[in-house]
């Protein structure tokens, strides 16, 4: 049960951006130019850094909507799954193996990320833009993580509530459709 009290039809997330939508303007804006705005990574790849950094929190909201995400964007449920297990063994690039590790070693600590991790990294191809892009979308689905588990907001009732989430992620992005979340009402 949630520690404030939030729209029952909105688990996770969802309730607290629509519970403070003063404070969810500018991170929803932050989200939607990480995760959507223009980059040489993709969108399904940092969706993976949202998954394996919200896995690693143990935030069950996060992680299931985020790896929904990643594997619609994919077309495949395989790679979201493996990175989660083990990013050395999982069919990703070396590219991407060494920033899903800047990743994890972000959720951590700030300080738990090497100068190892990071040559790694530009050794298979990463940027300096990509390498930063990385350590800020890991350390912003730290702080998605925090809030969601912190105020111990609800599961949903229904898991095909991620499926929904997922396409209007994929669809529509991270910012506020102007009807809000009325289309989860009837979803779940």
């Amino acid at each position: 049960m949630p520690y404030i009290a939030l729209e029952d039809h909105l688990p996770g997330i969802t309730g607290l951006l629509e519970y403070s939508k003063g404070t969810a303007q500018p991170i929803r804006e932050l989200t939607q130019f990480l995760l959507r705005g223009p980059s040489t990574l993709t969108e399904a790849e940092r969706e993976l850094i949202a998954t394996v950094v919200s896995y690693g929190n143990q935030c069950t909201f996060c992680t299931t909507a985020h790896t929904a995400a990643a594997d619609l964007l994919a077309g495949e449920t395989e790679t979201a799954a493996s990175v989660k297990q083990n990013i050395e063994t999982a069919p990703v690039s070396d590219k991407m193996k060494a920033l899903l590790t800047i990743a994890s070693q972000t959720r951590e600590s700030g300080k738990s990320v090497t100068a190892e991790a990071v040559a790694r990294a530009k050794e298979a191809g990463a940027t300096d833009v990509e390498i930063h892009d990385t350590v800020l979308i890991a350390a912003l689905f730290c702080l998605y993580n925090r809030y969601v588990d912190g105020l111990a907001t609800s599961l949903p009732a229904e898991p095909g509530y991620y499926d929904v989430l997922a396409g209007r992620l994929v669809n529509h992005g991270y910012t506020r459709l102007p009807q809000g979340y009325d289309h989860l009402k009837k979803a779940v």
